[in-house]
């Protein structure tokens, strides 16, 4: 156990120097693996053995299938986002939502829910809506920390609502079925979404100038704007139903999504020769830099289960006689002050292979502990002094001040702790559906 958390600190050390976390997580996982062979377990070629873990994870993990998945659905969110389908999602929940108080931003949190879906990446989903919606948003003399917060909170969804990149992480590193896991997410979801309109709606009753009334839409406006989302709802279905029909695995099913994107942007008229290229060069570079990541957090997660911490931390706990419930508060709470510090796919790679073992000890459903895990790091995207999502906005829109993101976001925080309560308290929450189609 000493050995394990001298490491962690040697980490978190290393973090602190900005040295990046694949390299600090394998460069603690290499030295701490070879001076435990050698010091605990009397293994006089434990350089040896650390050294040649480095070739065989980074070799078996470039190959494993059930990772896979990961650059399909990226390259999938990335053709969706070239070819500019999420102005016609913005412009459809806009037609129905825009002629409320707060409007632009209601519809600029719908829109994010619903690409969400098919693009299963917070940071793209923030980025993209925030070149969508903001413009609108000022032009109706919305209020800068408002129309930011919703963009960034709204932002958030893209790692819970399937299909989700952290989400089949956390299946691979825990053995969890990943469609469960997708169709898990889905109330949660929702759950979210309409959360933060009810932020909204509380933002624009406390400061009715914060966010005006647009014009109202007829129905044929209506009707003409839902024209415009057929592609995104016509690979939703296919992606998620396929799954959930067992017609294909999820990794086919990230191939046929990534596959149907393309199609439909390209027989739309979305895409060009730059668009293709980049929407392939963004999800390389995103896919390796996670392959990355997991290796090195392969790597360091040796080391640890060779100190038998998960297993020690394990028996601990059991032995303390604590309620399961109060360890499940205690891990939420480590989870929220971790996401001061660490972005949401650092805070999995982890803290899950530590913290699952003892949860399916204690008798927890480890697919509810997933969506459980996944909303909190949601939290993080949001809250100083990191908050991904915060700096990704600020880089998009340069002019908007951090203390206004984070004051805009203050109100959808509130939101997602009530929701983590809910999801803590009320399990079937997240058990619903998967329980109905096993």
């Amino acid at each position: 156990m000493e050995a394990s958390l001298i490491g962690f600190a040697a980490l978190m050390l290393l973090i602190l120097a900005r040295v990046p976390l694949g390299v600090a997580m394998g460069i603690i996982g290499v030295c701490g693996f070879g001076l435990v062979q050698i010091t605990l377990y009397g293994n006089p070629r434990g350089w040896n053995s650390a050294l040649n873990m480095i070739g065989s994870t980074a070799f078996d993990t470039g190959l494993a299938y059930g990772l896979s998945v990961v650059p399909l659905f990226l390259l999938m969110g990335n053709l969706i986002t070239e070819s500019g389908m999420s102005k016609e999602l913005y412009r459809a929940a806009n037609a129905f939502l825009g002629h409320f108080k707060g409007g632009l931003a209601l519809a600029t949190v719908v829109s994010c829910g619903a690409f969400s879906a098919v693009c299963g990446s917070s940071m793209a989903t923030a980025a993209t809506m925030s070149r969508v919606a903001m413009p609108s948003m000022r032009e109706f003399k919305y209020d800068d920390g408002l129309a930011t917060g919703a963009i960034a909170a709204g932002g958030t969804l893209g790692i819970l609502i399937p299909p989700s990149v952290i989400l089949v992480i956390y299946g691979l590193m825990t053995e969890t079925d990943i469609g469960k896991l997708f169709i898990a997410g889905l109330i949660p979801g929702l759950i979210g979404v309409l959360m933060y309109m009810a932020a909204v709606a509380f933002a624009v009753r406390i400061n009715p100038q914060s966010g005006p009334a647009g014009p109202r839409s007829c129905w044929r406006e209506r009707l003409q704007a839902m024209k415009g989302v057929w592609g995104i709802n016509l690979i939703f279905i296919i992606v998620m139903g396929g799954i959930y029909a067992g017609i294909f695995t999820p990794t086919e099913a990230a191939g046929i999504g990534a596959s149907g994107a393309f199609l439909i942007a390209l027989f739309s008229g979305r895409l060009d020769y730059t668009k293709v290229v980049r929407a392939l060069s963004n999800a390389a570079r995103t896919t390796a830099m996670l392959f990355f990541l997991v290796i090195g957090a392969v790597i360091f997660s040796n080391f640890i289960n060779l100190t038998g911490m998960p297993v020690m931390l394990k028996e601990w706990v059991l032995g303390q006689g604590l309620s399961p419930f109060m360890v499940i508060l205690c891990l939420v709470g480590i989870y929220l002050l971790l996401g001061c510090v660490l972005e949401s796919m650092s805070m999995i790679l982890l803290t899950v292979p530590v913290f699952y073992p003892m949860v399916e000890a204690l008798g927890f459903d480890l697919i509810w502990f997933g969506i459980l895990v996944v909303v909190v790091t949601e939290i993080s995207l949001i809250t100083p002094p990191v908050g991904m999502n915060v700096f990704v906005l600020r880089g998009v829109l340069p002019d908007v001040k951090l203390a206004t993101i984070f004051r805009g976001v203050t109100p959808f925080w509130i939101a997602d702790i009530l929701r983590l309560t809910l999801i803590v308290t009320v399990p079937s929450l997240s058990l619903m559906l998967p329980h109905a189609v096993s």
